[in-house]
């Protein structure tokens, strides 16, 4: 079954007028789909700030559904040694 993901239209976010629509579009359905902010062409501010605009929906709605993100994720390399010494 295919996804359907919102657009900014779809959930009332308003794109200014200053900011071109399409990449501001772009932008949104990048932070929706998990993307990450790897290119150069996504750094352009139309494109940042759909960004931003997702990942901020996208907390929202899982704040609705009582789902808590933790603010920092940590990694940590762990070795053992079985040999003698």
């Amino acid at each position: 079954m295919p996804y359907h993901y919102p657009s900014p239209v779809e959930i009332g976010i308003k794109i200014p007028p200053h900011l071109m629509a399409d990449r501001f579009t772009a932008g949104f359905d990048h932070g929706l789909k998990g993307g990450q902010l790897d290119h150069v062409e996504y750094f352009r501010r139309s494109f940042r700030l759909g960004f931003r605009a997702a990942k901020l929906y996208l907390r929202d709605v899982r704040r609705q559904h009582g789902i808590i993100q933790f603010p920092a994720r940590y990694r940590f390399r762990m070795t053992s040694y079985w040999g003698e010494r």
